[in-house]
């Protein structure tokens, strides 16, 4: 079962406290998606963080799968991910 929005936003402020964080639930749009037959989520994510500066983008998606590991593949399926610096 994907998580909901807000069960993802929570998760990510917890890694990420105190910055800017957008959850959008993508899963309507995959609806007859193998990936999403299971129950699992596709989302979009825009975040924030001071983290990330200095970063590559492939070393920022990795800061923000890090936050949702254990969600993956059962809870979400796909993840688009805007990582951004202040």
């Amino acid at each position: 079962m994907r998580p909901t929005v807000d069960e993802l936003r929570a998760r990510l402020q917890a890694h990420f406290p105190g910055d800017p964080i957008e959850v959008v639930d993508d899963s309507a749009q995959h609806a007859g998606h193998a990936g999403a037959a299971g129950g699992a989520g596709h989302f979009t994510v825009r975040l924030t963080s001071a983290r990330f500066v200095g970063k590559a983008p492939l070393a920022r998606h990795r800061l923000v799968y890090d936050a949702v590991l254990d969600w993956m593949p059962h809870r979400i399926h796909a993840l688009v991910i805007e990582a951004r610096t202040p």
